[in-house]
């Protein structure tokens, strides 16, 4: 199967919607996606527990602390080999040095096959891993767009999608997750760059005071 480039993704929409296609003239394609290395799997998920709920410069000094502690590689036997409370040391909390721990343990014992990720399916990924202590779907989501590079995820727990798709359809209040779900259907397979443009809508609404130009 061929690999849909950023620009055909963006005329396809664009066709389907006149309101993404009103955005897509402002802000252009949406970014190309690919699969990251299996190598690197590992170290996406733990800086996205890492990540949560920290503001961006706490986060990035966290994880540069626990990095430089794993002498520049973030890996599970890194991770499993470091003295009790070292994370801790590093201003990772409880619940996230929890959630590191189990991460690293269940793709060390082979629970958790970052490598086999490629071949099953975004709904078989997101069961994998939100068995892992401290990572929801949302987290799974977001691993599935970026690290994974799958077009057609639609995280529609995630506040910015669902004011985004406010903004472009002109609603006063941003629609539930159970009520946005179904407002994707006929974008398929293309709902992972349909969220990028929620999130550019907010983007651009907020440059623009408030509300996206028509």
């Amino acid at each position: 199967m061929t690999r849909p480039t950023p620009t055909a993704i963006a005329a396809e929409l664009a066709a389907r919607d006149d309101d993404l296609a009103r955005l897509i003239e402002l802000v252009g394609p949406p970014p190309s996606r690919r699969a990251i290395p299996v190598a690197d799997r590992f170290e996406r998920l733990a800086t996205a527990i890492l990540h949560q709920q920290l503001a961006g410069a706490a986060a990035a000094t966290i994880t540069r602390r626990v990095t430089e502690r794993l002498d520049g590689s973030v890996s599970p036997s890194g991770i499993l080999s470091l003295p009790q409370g070292e994370l801790r040391s590093c201003g990772v909390s409880g619940a996230k040095e929890v959630a590191l721990l189990d991460l690293a343990a269940r793709v060390d014992d082979g629970r958790l096959e970052l490598a086999r990720f490629a071949r099953l399916e975004d709904a078989e990924v997101i069961e994998q891993l939100v068995e892992v202590r401290g990572i929801g779907r949302w987290t799974a989501e977001m691993f599935l767009m970026g690290a994974l590079g799958r077009h057609d995820i639609w995280p529609v727990g995630d506040l910015g999608v669902r004011n985004g798709w406010a903004l472009l359809k002109g609603e006063a209040d941003a629609l539930s997750p159970r009520d946005l779900e179904p407002r994707g259907e006929d974008l398929r397979p293309f709902r992972s760059s349909v969220a990028w443009y929620c999130w550019r809508a907010v983007d651009v609404a907020r440059e623009s005071g408030g509300t996206l130009p028509r």
